[in-house]
């Protein structure tokens, strides 16, 4: 696929997809919602890429849905917006939830709606000092979607998600770190080189441990503590088949860096 709508890279084993309709903010309609998901299977299936950065070009990280796009035309009915949600946004937040490698999510400014819960999925939030969140849905009559619902109570527990959103009010990153529902901030002119940096040491890692950490994480959402003790130990006989355990092992016997390959 050719990307119009965004931008997709792989250097030194990082994909960097950039939302690019920076006059928008960044929101999306549905062909934006098609390269974006079509990025992420390339990331998930590409060997060569060990992590991958998530971030918006211009001002905004991601403003969410282009409202634009869904105003009924003239004569025809609504769209469904549920609809809308299991074509752009479910897909979206599957990828980044199940793809077995570290997600680093670079927000450069606003990130509102669908854009703060596609930034929240990510395993690491690096957000600018300038950038915000915003739950915006209610200010319009609508619920949070993308994981929103699921992620917020899991982050900053029931009564700080219920004040997100409800009250749709903007969140800064640095109330938004204090409240650990991101990882760092960081200056503005400091946020790629840091999200990069951060993409790159995961990169160099053993990224299939680091696949099994994310995949028992998400399941700990559902599972009861005999199910994931269980799970704790089918993954760890699986991590300590791979090629990266025994390159650990050796590299620590021998008192040498190790050289990890993801396998």
């Amino acid at each position: 696929m050719n990307y119009q709508y965004i931008r997709y890279e792989v250097d030194d084993g990082v994909a960097t997809l950039t939302l690019n309709r920076p006059d928008v903010l960044n929101s999306f309609h549905r062909l934006m919602a098609d390269e974006t998901i079509d990025a992420l299977r390339r990331a998930a299936d590409d060997p060569a890429v060990r992590a991958v950065v998530l971030t918006g070009a211009g001002r905004a990280f991601c403003a969410g849905q282009d409202l634009q796009a869904v105003l009924p035309r003239e004569g025809e009915p609504a769209p469904d917006l549920g609809e809308i949600v299991r074509a752009q946004y479910n897909p979206i937040i599957r990828r980044i939830r199940h793809t077995e490698k570290p997600f680093v999510a670079a927000v450069n400014g606003a990130a509102a709606g669908a854009g703060a819960n596609i930034a929240l999925a990510c395993d690491f939030v690096v957000a600018a000092e300038n950038a915000s969140f915003i739950q915006a849905f209610s200010r319009i009559g609508l619920i949070p979607d993308s994981g929103g619902t699921f992620l917020l109570p899991r982050l900053v527990g029931l009564a700080r998600a219920t004040a997100l959103t409800m009250l749709a009010e903007k969140l800064l990153a640095p109330e938004a770190h204090a409240m650990g529902l991101i990882y760092r901030v960081c200056p503005a002119d400091r946020l790629m080189d840091e999200a990069l940096a951060l993409a790159r040491r995961l990169a160099a890692m053993p990224t299939r441990a680091l696949g099994m950490i994310k995949r028992a994480l998400n399941r700990s959402f559902t599972n009861d503590l005999d199910a994931q003790l269980e799970l704790e130990a089918e993954l760890q006989a699986e991590a300590g088949r791979t090629h990266d355990y025994q390159e650990g092992v050796a590299a620590f016997l021998e008192k040498r860096a190790p050289v990890f390959q993801g396998r």
